[in-house]
């Protein structure tokens, strides 16, 4: 093009616009090497935002359709891998929605307690990566202090640290013994000073809040429109949570000790103020649970013939030998109906659901997730137009887009 024919800047006079494209990410610090943005720019202002997904693409709904339900539970862990329990949860109470199977009042109580143990450790690596995107290390560091603890209860519990593939069709890998209860109050007692240190270091932060304050804005209109749920619907006055409008598990005999939190002022500052007092909120369940667990097994009856029997039962009688055989050889024990089934529950950043289409057969025919973070990044365009490249950081961060989650 000759150069006379470019735009000159004093075209802009006449009304000549001067826009520019800017590739955010996957490199980006603040999309942590897997959200890509592509950014259309009036100077420092962001006139469009388009999300590029795909970069973490796994193919996890379709492993859905060749694993069986225990099987799959591995990968659900991998989707949300900062609150992975927390799938594993959604996922088999979907599963024993189509089976028509009411798990243990013991169960209940140790999955719901663990549950919350994935969504305080969720919301920790929200704030701290947040804050940690607009300069603030100091609150990065004291978050990840804390959830290194809940790891430890995990692998206490599972024997694995950070997928612990825990939850099995009708119940649990096993029994939690008294060294993991002791992990669990040890962190009842000492969480509540940390998250009071991370409260001082972020709430008045002067940058923090002036980098986040009206910032990000959505109504409560469009979180309703657009299908969001969790911190984010929540911190724009949307009170739903599923814990309390289809109570799951041990959560109806947990009503009173626990609130549905919520803002009005739908910015970035509201989600986080969001998240911190649902810690608060989760460690009163957990408290009130730890203490109340019922006694009895884990999972359902031998003779339900839809459990992985105990290695006691497996050696010492036939009928443990016979289950343990059909269960990993033939998947015998299960008998779905020929049908279909949506279930969720209340994850860290909100309604996870996953949809089943059973044939009859051991295994799903069709597997499909409802995850929140497609949703949520599906909205970021709308927040982010006409703030600055600045603002970016900030956005993304109160959202809390989990990248495996998002392209499954």
């Amino acid at each position: 093009m000759p150069v006379e024919a470019l735009p000159r800047l004093d075209d802009a006079a006449a009304g000549q616009e001067f826009l520019y494209t800017l590739n955010f990410g996957p490199q980006h610090p603040a999309t942590h090497t897997t959200l890509r943005l592509i950014l259309t720019l009036d100077g420092e202002t962001v006139v469009k935002a388009v999300p590029d997904i795909g970069y973490l693409h796994s193919g996890f709904e379709k492993l859905g359709e060749d694993l069986d339900f225990n099987q799959y539970v591995t990968i659900v862990d991998r989707m949300n891998y900062i609150s992975p329990f927390a799938n594993e949860v959604s996922w088999h109470h979907t599963v024993e929605k189509l089976l028509g199977i009411e798990v243990t009042p013991r169960c209940k109580y140790i999955r719901t307690i663990l549950a919350e143990l994935a969504r305080i450790n969720d919301h920790l690596l929200c704030v701290g990566a947040a804050a940690l995107d607009l300069g603030a290390l100091t609150a990065f560091l004291y978050a990840f202090n804390e959830k290194e603890k809940i790891y430890n209860v995990f692998e206490a519990a599972s024997g694995q640290r950070f997928h612990p593939s825990y939850s099995r069709v009708g119940g649990l890998m096993n029994d939690i013994t008294d060294a993991v209860v002791d992990l669990i109050r040890d962190f009842v007692k000492t969480f509540p000073k940390a998250l009071a240190d991370l409260t001082r270091l972020l709430n008045r932060n002067r940058i923090f809040v002036d980098r986040t304050t009206g910032i990000g804005h959505l109504s409560k209109a469009d979180a309703i429109n657009t299908s969001c749920s969790g911190p984010v619907a929540r911190a724009s006055g949307v009170a739903r949570d599923l814990r309390k409008d289809e109570p799951y598990l041990a959560y109806p005999d947990l009503q009173s000790t626990f609130k549905v939190v919520c803002s009005t002022d739908g910015d970035c500052y509201a989600r986080y103020l969001v998240r911190m007092e649902e810690m608060a909120e989760a460690l009163n369940i957990i408290k009130a649970a730890v203490e109340n667990i019922p006694a009895g097994p884990v999972n359902v009856a031998l003779n339900d013939k839809v459990t992985i029997p105990d290695k006691t039962a497996t050696y010492r009688s036939i009928e443990g030998l016979i289950q343990h055989f059909e269960l990993f050889m033939w998947n015998r024990q299960w008998d779905p109906p020929a049908d279909e089934v949506y279930g969720a529950t209340e994850a860290a950043n909100g309604e996870l659901g996953f949809y089943v289409v059973s044939d009859g057969g051991p295994r799903a025919f069709r597997a499909r997730t409802r995850p929140p973070s497609f949703i949520h990044f599906a909205v970021f365009p709308r927040m982010i137009e006409g703030h600055q490249i600045s603002d970016v950081p900030a956005v993304l961060g109160s959202l809390n887009i989990i990248a495996a989650e998002l392209d499954r």
